[in-house]
């Protein structure tokens, strides 16, 4: 009952945004919101949406707890599969600026690096839509030792 519930929120959350919000950027955030709810199922702990550096340079989606874990997750969502997975769209300059907003968001919560995660949840919109999570996809020495 509950998650119909939040499947109906959902939705109706979804549509005022299509009226203010360009159709991608509100399939986006509708992404977001799924990617939110499945995340709490698998027993992680939401704690921020969209943080964004104080310059505005990098922002990360999601960030949740998991046990002793800071998770930082970006969620790649897509109407279809047409032209490859949502998480392809990941690259070297997406990570530099997901590792910069997790720097910037674990110095301020006083988060050592070696507790901090980086994830990625990818949305396709089929009926239902499909989820799917992949774990530590890369860390912070790895984008730095790319430059």
């Amino acid at each position: 009952m509950l998650g119909r519930l939040f499947r109906l929120a959902d939705l109706a959350r979804d549509l005022g945004r299509r009226r203010i919000m360009d159709p991608d950027l509100a399939r986006g955030r509708r992404g977001e919101d799924i990617a939110h709810r499945f995340l709490q199922r698998q027993g992680m702990t939401v704690v921020a949406r969209n943080h964004r550096t104080p310059s505005g340079s990098a922002e990360v989606d999601l960030i949740a707890w998991e046990s002793e874990t800071l998770v930082f997750i970006e969620v790649k969502s897509r109407a279809t599969a047409e032209y490859g997975p949502p998480d392809r769209a990941i690259d070297q300059q997406k990570r530099e600026k997901l590792a910069r907003a997790a720097i910037d968001y674990a110095g301020r919560a006083g988060i050592p690096f070696d507790r901090i995660r980086f994830d990625v949840v990818t949305v396709l919109f089929t009926s239902p839509p499909k989820v799917s999570h992949f774990r530590d996809v890369f860390t912070i020495r790895s984008v730095a030792n790319t430059n």
